[in-house]
């Protein structure tokens, strides 16, 4: 698990390196640029930037310029044709600036000073940028001469690999409204990630983001309350049930989907069939008649539960048999749903998933949130989860601070799905996951996981571990479907086809 810094903690976790650990400023500023050359060598290496061959390093004039520095130095090194333009945008330079420009000078690297953006030189078609302008230094929007700079950079249609943060990044949450932003191709950020790099708001100008370590301390990174955490394969591979050789179906649990209604039976399928692959013993889905036919065709490992109703679900099967529920794809957001929903939160204290048309029934009926239980498990998107709150946040961050309030204060796990789906716990900590892509926002890919993740849970994993499971194996699964197929033709259900080679990757098999 990766803890997830602010600007202000990752700068307290180099003091704290410094002062337990006697490595210098300077030491890790050496560090962080060899880091990054090293890294931005195999990128080229790897075709990253076209075949161009020069490198242009815009520095400022604090220590993330002072990382530029270094970064040229060790370029030019290697034998790289290197260029620094060092922007002058305050009146004293910072030690490790200084420091970094003192080392730089002897190589012959060629240095200009930007005084005004009219001394800004044309840039050549064959020059890589590389962005250490402010990092995470940016307290307030760009204006004046680094705002013209960041627009000539981002007009330029050059490769931009921006160090720590792409400059003009704002803290989210700050209040502040955004200025210019240097907009990379690649982000290398330092030891952890940033909240900023989590949003689209402030992470989009990221592109491509990775970390590179300096040789921070365990200890000075984990000092502070992270603002989260980022969850990584060997987080899910580390609590994994075991499958014994002599385990039955029964070992596995058993499953109830209640799913499907009018004109949107594929909800149902979709979750039906992401439950199937989720290791659980036995599978049942509750519908009408419309819903259950296909399942029955489609997926013959499948019992099934018929509702009286001959339109939409109107009651529930005696749910004694089963470890763990998922309700609501595709069930419409009728009266007969709030009813069922109604039965099942008085009826049903174990593990349940709660997505799509149940969701809206909780926002509409909102008496109902006070009726769910520690083992519930919400599962929104954004414009879900507005509704729950019965609010319109302006950006994503409120959206996630407001999420976990909720979460908090309802006493129930709500993951709420996005670029970095983060899981948000009753005790108030959030869990990000790396896994997914755009190929996946699709009608359906919810539907998916919430199959899987009802069937995850009846095999007796803890809210937290099934949702960190089913997040990172769906998104692997996106993964996988979008290198073989495109992110454009790939469908939800190419998700539950890519999910038997994830689980086998996760396994380590």
């Amino acid at each position: 698990m990766i803890p997830i810094l602010s600007n202000a903690q990752i700068r307290a976790a180099e003091e704290r390196t410094m002062r337990t650990t006697g490595v210098g400023s300077m030491e890790l500023m050496e560090r962080a640029g060899r880091a990054c050359a090293d890294r931005i060598m195999r990128l080229e290496a790897g075709g990253a930037f076209g075949g161009r061959v020069r490198y242009l390093i815009l520095a400022g004039q604090g220590n993330n310029g002072g990382d530029g520095l270094v970064i040229a130095r060790h370029l030019n090194e290697q034998g790289w044709e290197v260029r620094v333009l060092i922007v002058q945008h305050c009146a004293v330079p910072s030690d490790g600036h200084r420091w970094a420009l003192e080392h730089l000078r002897p190589t012959g690297v060629t240095i200009d000073h930007i005084h005004v953006v009219g001394d800004m030189p044309e840039l050549k078609e064959n020059d890589t940028i590389v962005d250490c302008l402010l990092g995470t230094g940016s307290t307030r929007p760009l204006a004046g001469m680094l705002a013209e700079v960041v627009s000539i950079v981002n007009a330029s249609g050059r490769p931009v690999v921006a160090i720590d943060l792409p400059s003009g990044t704002m803290e989210p949450g700050t209040g502040m409204a955004p200025g210019p932003v240097v907009r990379a191709d690649h982000t290398l950020t330092f030891e952890v990630p940033r909240p900023a790099l989590l949003f689209p708001e402030t992470g989009a100008a990221a592109g491509r983001w990775e970390l590179v370590s300096i040789g921070l301390s365990d200890d000075a990174l984990r000092a502070a309350p992270p603002f989260g955490h980022l969850v990584e394969l060997l987080d899910v591979r580390s609590f994994l049930k075991e499958r014994p050789r002599f385990a039955h179906k029964g070992s596995f649990g058993h499953a109830l989907v209640v799913a499907g209604g009018p004109n949107c039976h594929g909800a149902a399928l979709l979750a039906a069939r992401g439950c199937a692959r989720s290791g659980a013993g036995l599978l049942t889905i509750h519908g009408v008649q419309d819903t259950l036919q296909p399942i029955r065709t489609m997926l013959p490992d499948a019992m099934t539960s018929l509702d009286r109703d001959p339109v939409s679900v109107s009651e529930l099967p005696d749910l004694h048999k089963f470890t763990a529920i998922g309700f609501g794809p595709g069930m419409g957001q009728g009266s007969g749903t709030a009813k069922v929903l109604r039965q099942l939160l008085d009826a049903w204290s174990g593990a349940l998933v709660i997505d799509a048309d149940g969701l809206n029934v909780l926002a509409q009926d909102r008496s109902l949130l006070e009726r769910l239980s520690p083992q519930t498990i919400l599962t929104p998107h954004p414009k879900e989860m507005d509704r729950l709150l019965d609010a319109q946040p302006p950006t994503s961050y409120e959206r996630h601070m407001r999420t976990r309030e909720f979460a908090v204060r309802h006493g129930s796990t709500v993951i709420l799905k996005g670029a970095y789906t983060a899981i948000c716990t009753p005790d108030g900590q959030a869990y990000f996951n790396p896994t997914g892509n755009a190929g996946m926002a699709k009608g359906g890919s919810g539907d998916v996981l919430t199959g899987l993740l009802a069937g995850v849970l009846a095999q007796g994993y803890g809210y937290l571990e099934a949702s960190q499971l089913s997040i990172f194996i769906h998104g692997m699964a996106g993964d996988l479907a979008a290198q073989t197929l495109g992110g454009d033709a790939m469908r939800a259900s190419d998700l539950v086809d890519h999910l038997p080679a994830v689980w086998m990757k996760v396994r380590g098999s």
